[in-house]
This record gives C-alpha cells, structure tokens and sequence, in this order.
C-alpha cells in the first residue's frame, strides 16, 4: 500500500496538473454528454424507425399513435439535456444558459421533424442492400442483422445532428457503431440514397467525403486523406474523396484525396490505391501480382525431401 507520504505526493502532482491543464475545467453545473445516455437514445431511434423489431412490448403494431407520442416525448427530453450539456462544455464560461436552451429547443425541434425524411433514407438503404446481396433471404433479416444497416442507420442520424453543429454526440454515435460494427463513418461525410456496405469490417469514410446514390462499397475500403501533417490548418479543407453515383468500390481499396473524383458507374476493384480522379463509366483493376505456390514436401521414410 501507499505511505502517507507517496499518497499525499502523487495526489499533490496530479492536482496541479488539473489546476494547469484547460481540458480539466469544468464549471460548476457543466459534465459532458453522457455515453450510455446517447446509446439509449440511439436504440430509442431505432423502435421508432423499425417497430416491432428491437421495441419488446411491440406497441407499435396495436397502438402506434401512443407508441410514437411516448417514444418521441421520451426520445426528446433525454436528446435535449445531451445537446444542451454538450454545449454547454463546447462554450465553457462564456455562456449564456438561457440563449443555450432556447438553442437546445430549436435543434431538437428540427432534428424530429427530420425523422420522417431519415426514415426513408434508410428504408430505401435497406432495400440496397437486399437489392445488393444475394445471401440476403430477406429485408427483416437486413435490419435485424445486418451490421452494414446499423453503421448507417447511425450515420444517418449522426449526419443530422452533426450539420446543427451540435459538439460531441455525432461523434459519440458514430464511434458507437464504429466500436460495435468496424465500420468508421465520420458523422461530416456526406452520402446519398440506396448505400450499401457489405460486409463492412475495416470501412473507413472521412469527414469531407461527398459520396452520391446508389452507391456500393466492400469490407476494408478507405475514403481518406493524402496527408493529415497540416492537422488543424486543414479545418474545413475537403480532405477526402468524391463518389458520384452508381459507384461499386470492391474489398481493401483505398481513394485518397479532396480532390479525387470516381466518376458516376466506375468499378474498383479490389486492392487499389487511387490518388487521381477517375473518368465515369471506368473499370479499375489491380494487374500483375506476384503470386508464388508451393507444394509441401513430401515424407520419405518419415523425413522431409
């Protein structure tokens, strides 16, 4: 155990490191958004969008007005006092708290009057992806199990609350689904209707991502930066590519770059690099891999030849 003496230093040093240090102020009344809070709002969004398949009681098929009246006044107040903690931390001191509620209200207000709209974005991803797979037997079976939906189904929410310039929980979702998924969708990335991730794990899309309709991707793609080493000088700076529409990007590879375009109905194939746009209606393949085969040896005698 600690000597009187040890404790009493360590916990000297660590205090004045949290007298020192900016991030560690946090004004009386002010705490950061809280995680299992938005996560429980993030499964409250989905009994709204798909009732009957998360929600246990199954309100929605026999009394759907109460159903939707209880979940959204529900919905509302836990989302309000996220938001409104979330900018209250983002603002600090120089805050007035009356201008934040009434800011709170208007973004909450707007965000569910959104939900309709965000609803049909991803009825019609669940039906790219039935479209888009083969193995799918069904749409139930896409939204019950399909991690691919779950990562955009967030996004998509995520995406809203993100151009309200609301701090913290867009990112706190997404990155939900990133942990749950391994699919990393920053909440700025832009994309379209009819998306469509099969299999998912290791999907990157950047924050200035500009991705259009009926768009496909496979597992491992990345939608990236050239380079990042500017860091914060490249602040609202399109760092990542643009997808225009009917784009199938196959399995590891990678498109770089706010000033790359993949013009409408290329192809990708698997394992590219690309730094430079594409023309539409383009085929991109990755040629000439070395692939050596060996056959094991065979025992003679119990040896190795």
């Amino acid at each position: 155990m600690f000597s009187e003496q040890d404790l009493n230093k360590i916990v000297n040093e660590i205090s004045e490191n949290y007298a020192n240090e900016e991030l560690f102020y946090m004004k009386e009344g002010h705490q950061m958004p809280d995680r299992n809070c938005i996560v429980h709002i993030i499964m409250g969004l989905r009994e709204i969008t798909f009732p009957g398949y998360f929600d246990k009681e199954h309100l929605g098929e026999n009394m759907p007005q109460f159903f939707l009246g209880h979940k959204l006044t529900s919905l509302y107040r836990e989302l309000y006092t996220q938001i409104q903690s979330a900018l209250l931390q983002q603002g600090k001191c120089s805050v007035n708290e009356i201008e934040i509620r009434e800011q709170t209200d208007k973004i909450c207000s707007a965000f569910f009057a959104k939900f309709p709209k965000i609803q049909n974005m991803i009825l019609k991803d669940v039906q790219a992806a039935f479209d888009g797979d083969p193995a799918a037997r069904s749409k139930e079976e896409i939204i019950f199990c399909y991690p691919g939906l779950l990562a955009v189904f967030i996004y998509r929410f995520a995406h809203e609350l993100y151009v309200m310039k609301v701090p913290f929980i867009p990112r706190i979702m997404t990155e939900y689904a990133h942990a749950h998924t391994g699919i990393d969708i920053n909440p700025g990335a832009t994309i379209g209707e009819y998306f469509f991730i099969d299999h998912g794990t290791g999907v990157v899309i950047g924050e200035t991502t500009s991705i259009g309709n009926y768009v496909k991707v496979y597992q491992g793609v990345t939608l990236g930066a050239l380079s990042t080493r500017s860091g914060q000088l490249l602040r609202d700076v399109k760092r990542h590519p643009t997808i225009e529409d009917n784009v199938t990007i196959y399995s590891n590879s990678s498109i770089l770059g706010g000033e790359t375009v993949i013009g409408k109905g290329s192809v990708i194939g698997g394992n590219a690099f690309i730094t430079e746009s594409i023309p539409a209606g383009s085929r991109v393949s990755v040629k000439d891999q070395d692939i050596t085969i060996t056959e094991k040896r065979k025992k003679k005698n119990g040896l190795f030849e």
